[in-house]
């Protein structure tokens, strides 16, 4: 079990939430303040975790089981904790994670319907224990969310074609996080004006980082 560190935070959410603008924001203030930060996504991070990440989002891999999705998630968190986060955790420079193991809790947990404990069981197995010191979840409706991916005009990947009820389980599944671990896991309204949320994102990470 690795004690957790106080600079390694994580964002969560379900998708076009607005996590990738909100951490770029973030990055900027944090810089300016002189914090050495490093951002890393999920899946991905490495050269082995972006392949995995090539796999799970393919739409082509529909056939994909569920218990087969959430051990290549796992896999991939794997690779990037011990090849990345902790070793950088560990010279001192923090880390921004873009989703962490919330995200499978929420989408292969709650979403897919696998065995909660299970699933809670391999993040930990997956991470050698490594927790986020505090978690960002940016909150918005499903339907807004495909208000924003029409706005976009970005096809679906492979999960984000699960629709509206799979959206639905996946924030009621964050909910739960949040009640489950409310020290930890803070919920942040992203239906807002873009300034206002990096404002209050800015003000929290202040107060935990003593800036």
């Amino acid at each position: 079990m690795v004690q957790p560190f106080r600079h390694f935070i994580s964002f969560e959410g379900i998708d076009y939430c607005g996590k990738t603008t909100q951490i770029q924001r973030l990055v900027e203030r944090l810089k300016e303040h002189g914090v050495e930060v490093e951002v890393v996504r999920e899946p991905g991070g490495t050269i082995i975790s972006e392949k995995i990440r090539e796999i799970l989002l393919d739409r082509s891999h529909e056939e994909m089981h569920d218990r087969t999705e959430i051990l290549l998630y796992a896999a991939a968190r794997s690779q990037l904790v011990h090849q990345k986060i902790l070793p950088l955790l560990q010279k001192g420079v923090s880390v921004i994670a873009d989703r962490y193991y919330d995200s499978t809790t929420a989408y292969q947990g709650y979403g897919r319907g696998l065995n909660i404990d299970f699933v809670k069981q391999l993040n930990q197995f997956a991470t050698s224990g490594l927790s986020p010191f505090k978690t960002i979840f940016l909150d918005i409706s499903p339907e807004e969310a495909e208000r924003r991916r029409l706005r976009k005009g970005q096809t679906q990947d492979r999960l984000e074609s699960g629709g509206v009820a799979f959206y639905r389980r996946i924030r009621e599944g964050f909910f739960q996080i949040a009640r489950e671990e409310p020290e930890r896991f803070v919920i942040v309204p992203a239906e807002q004006d873009i300034d206002a949320i990096a404002d209050q994102i800015w003000d929290l990470v202040r107060q935990w980082w003593q800036l």
